[in-house]
């Protein structure tokens, strides 16, 4: 056993203070965490009161692009895809399956798990529900697309999306909540906000928690991004319904208000499904972040070519800037540390922990991790974030792994950076 042991000031959802953390490099897992007793020579890593270390953060709705067919991997790829990550201090990331060669059964899912083998960090993929597929002989996390967005896999209507979540009772489905028939009415408006009406994705979360109910789903509501139906979600929760709910940097950030600042050209980069709405929406979102309301900080990293993102194609990359990004939310929002912890460590650690035993055990990619990601705690993975809350970062194309080498963030300057990640014991080189 090769131990190593790391002070540093630490976050979790129930604490806030500087801890010993003793892990192990060779089996990559925490043995012990306690209160900081140690001096600055006895311990391996040390971090100044200005760091602020997380349990390894992950984000659980991206697109890494790549499948079997090799059609996208222009845009990013699962190697891109890695290095993107640890840069925005993300330990684990889960994709979802809108791919040329969707993963829909046993066959084409396992097909597109064995490319993620070349990936430093664990990539969960999520399954594909459409018009006829069926559950996989194992547990899988699910997406289905209600409405049209990028790809094929997707609903024309809720009757046909009924009948086919029938076969899915108990499985964990993940919802793009804008409804189709919605859609379809406003295909011929004016402008990308006006396709997508918020009315689309508010019918949509009804639509949604009713079938949550009746099928007896773990459900997710993706990329929320309508304030008005937050109140649905949160009664909903209140009456025992198995539902969370993730939101984005982008619609935290950004608002329809701020956009029209921007020249028309830089409008059409920041297009996505949903739209970023008007400031009131974003200030409830936060609002609802603070409160518990949304469980998950989730980029939807959709990396597209900037010719694609020129003819109006919806999609922004995000994962080079989480950790930037958080450290806006802590210093300029006042989110409570407690809570990012929640949203970017816990909670995506437990989304991913439910699958990786049952993965690891029957497919060689997924090491052992013991209890899994996301917490600071004897036994789980010894994967860490550090932010450094004192060292501000402007967002330049030289910054990003991604193969997009765009931002939506690009020119902002963020209060704090990305200082290190650790990943299953080891400090990954910066």
């Amino acid at each position: 056993m090769m131990t190593k042991t790391l002070q540093a000031m630490c976050a979790t959802s129930q604490l806030h203070e500087r801890l010993d953390i003793v892990f192990d490099e060779d089996s990559g897992l925490i043995i012990s965490v306690n209160k900081a007793q140690k001096n600055k020579s006895e311990v391996d890593y040390f971090y100044e009161n200005d760091c602020l270390l997380f349990a390894g953060m992950g984000d659980i709705h991206i697109h890494a692009r790549e499948d079997f067919s090799q059609k996208n991997i222009y845009k990013e790829d699962f190697i891109s895809t890695c290095c993107a990550a640890l840069n925005g201090g993300l330990v684990h990331v889960a994709d979802m399956p809108n791919n040329p060669k969707a993963p829909v059964d046993d066959e084409s899912y396992i097909e597109k798990l064995q490319l993620t083998k070349k990936s430093v960090i664990p990539i969960l993929l999520y399954a594909g529900i459409g018009p006829e597929t069926r559950p996989l002989s194992f547990i899988v996390p699910y997406k289905v697309y209600m409405g049209p967005s990028i790809g094929e896999l997707y609903f024309k209507d809720n009757h046909s999306l009924d009948e086919v979540l029938k076969f899915y009772k108990n499985q964990l489905v993940s919802f793009h909540c804008e409804d189709p028939e919605i859609l379809e009415c406003h295909k011929s408006e004016t402008s990308h906000e006006l396709k997508r009406p918020v009315s689309a994705e508010l019918m949509a979360t009804q639509t949604a928690l009713h079938l949550i109910k009746k099928y007896q789903l773990k459900g997710k509501l993706c990329h929320y991004s309508a304030g008005e139906g937050l109140n649905a979600i949160k009664e909903a929760k209140k009456n025992g319904l198995s539902v969370t709910c993730e939101v984005t940097p982008q619609h935290l950030y950004f608002s329809s208000e701020s956009l029209k600042k921007k020249s028309a050209v830089d409008q059409t980069f920041f297009q996505m499904n949903p739209p970023i709405r008007s400031e009131s929406n974003r200030l409830a979102l936060l609002d609802a972040l603070n409160s518990g309301v949304i469980d998950y900080l989730a980029t939807d990293h959709a990396p597209h070519s900037l010719e694609e993102k020129h003819q109006g194609m919806s999609g922004l990359p995000g994962l080079d800037t989480y950790g930037a990004f958080v450290t806006w939310l802590i210093l300029n929002q006042g989110v409570s540390v407690h809570v990012i912890a929640k949203v970017a460590s816990e909670n995506p650690g437990t989304f991913f922990n439910q699958f990786i035993k049952v993965l690891s055990s029957r497919f060689e990619n997924f090491p052992d991790l013991g209890h899994g990601m996301g917490f600071l705690l004897p036994g789980y993975s010894a994967s860490f974030s550090l932010l450094n809350l004192s060292r501000p970062i402007e967002i330049k194309h030289s910054d990003l792994k991604t193969k997009a080498k765009w931002s939506p963030f690009l020119g902002e300057i963020f209060p704090g950076s990305v200082e290190q990640v650790f990943y299953r014991g080891k400090l990954i080189p910066k």
